[in-house]
């Protein structure tokens, strides 16, 4: 990990990692007070849980084409033209004057994380090669679940104050450009790139690895959404209302996800590439199912630190396949794949959830949830074993 953090593309990368979490989650404190303050406006209620899952809609639809994009005009700018737009798209909310608006802004702000989601994977995949590359995704999903706890807790006070005042954190952004600048640089791409490693070519049967990929990534999201989507609601019912309990789970799922996922590398390395997300499912559905039968604040606690421990050991997952098994020059392809099924998942997570919700209740559908994520472990278990490599680059 010291080796890593030595190295200034990592850590701008790692800078960059961070910024993905801010997209959704950091405003999920904040809902009830902005349903609450745009109460006359049409939809309010449904609007508003909107506003954490619609930049997963432009992800999901333009990160394939931000993917061959970065394939073909390169990484580097175009990784600095999407932070900036998150940047100013992001803090919408601190100056526009209605909830429609304010939607329309978290729209354009999914189409600067398509872009810098799919730059800053294609990247890691360029920079990074064999067992260093597993060790960088660990770490990154470490970096961005400890920096998602920091920015959540202090989301949590800032909606305290006011439910908008969380939008000011998306600035950062601004505050990572010069030194992502200064420190990133283009790599060679395509053929070039698999002569320099040949194992970079591609392993056998790639295309429908990948395909169970972004399948599991999709469905993975769309459990896992309720979270900052759901769970504020949820608690209401438990007789916590006040937006810290909401931050204070999210957060503590972060928490426990960036140290499970410090370990990644160490427990792939014993239990392979299938046995590791394997426990990972598991533990998400143990997480889901004690939520359905949580009779109290602690237990919802209990229950996430089970999913942020769940989340170290499979998220690392989806893109270190992808960027493992794709030719070096498929790999902004893969990863814009990946991202729009991440994206896509989170954005229609309210609109399965909530139908469910309403028929089922809460505890219902948290359980549907823990079946669902068993079944994901059972296939993960029966697909992501190691392959070997390609007879030719597709």
């Amino acid at each position: 990990m010291l080796s890593l953090l030595r190295d200034r593309r990592a850590v701008a990368l790692l800078m960059a990692a961070t910024l993905t979490i801010l997209s959704n989650q950091i405003i999920s404190p904040s809902l009830p007070g902005i349903g609450e303050h745009f109460a006359a406006s049409p939809n309010a209620e449904l609007l508003s849980r909107l506003l954490v899952t619609a930049p997963s809609l432009l992800v999901a639809v333009f990160a394939p084409f931000a993917g061959m994009m970065a394939d073909r005009f390169g990484r580097k700018r175009q990784l600095l033209i999407g932070i900036a737009l998150f940047a100013i798209a992001g803090s919408g909310g601190l100056w526009l004057p209605t909830l429609p608006l304010i939607l329309a802004s978290r729209l354009v702000l999914g189409l600067g994380v398509a872009l810098i989601m799919t730059a800053q994977t294609a990247l890691i995949g360029d920079y990074f090669h064999g067992e260093q590359r597993g060790r960088f995704m660990g770490v990154q999903i470490a970096a961005t679940n400890f920096s998602g706890f920091i920015f959540l807790l202090i989301a949590g006070v800032l909606a305290g104050m006011s439910p908008f005042a969380p939008f000011v954190i998306y600035l950062i952004g601004l505050a990572y450009l010069p030194f992502l600048w200064l420190s990133l640089t283009e790599p060679p791409r395509g053929e070039a790139q698999e002569r320099a490693h040949p194992e970079e070519a591609g392993e056998r049967g790639w295309v429908l690895l990948l395909c169970v990929v972004i399948l599991l990534a999709g469905l993975n999201f769309v459990a896992f959404y309720m979270l900052p989507t759901q769970m504020p609601f949820y608690l209401t019912t438990l007789g916590h209302d006040e937006p810290a309990a909401a931050a204070k789970l999210v957060a503590g799922v972060t928490l426990f996800g960036g140290l499970s996922s410090l370990a990644y590398g160490r427990v792939r390395a014993r239990l392979g590439r299938a046995l590791t997300p394997t426990l990972g499912f598991a533990l998400f559905a143990a997480g889901f199912a004690i939520f359905g039968i949580a009779p109290s604040y602690g237990v919802v606690l209990a229950g996430g630190v089970l999913l942020g421990l769940a989340a170290g050991l499979v998220w690392p997952t989806f893109l270190s396949i992808a960027l493992d098994v794709v030719p070096a020059h498929r790999r902004g392809l893969a990863s814009g794949a990946v991202t729009t099924s991440v994206f896509l998942g989170q954005f229609v997570s309210p609109l399965v959830s909530q139908p469910l919700i309403d028929t089922f209740g809460f505890a219902g559908t948290f359980e549907a949830m823990a079946v669902l994520l068993a079944a994901m472990a059972v296939l993960v278990l029966l697909t992501f074993r190691e392959r070997g490599p390609a007879l030719a680059a597709a």
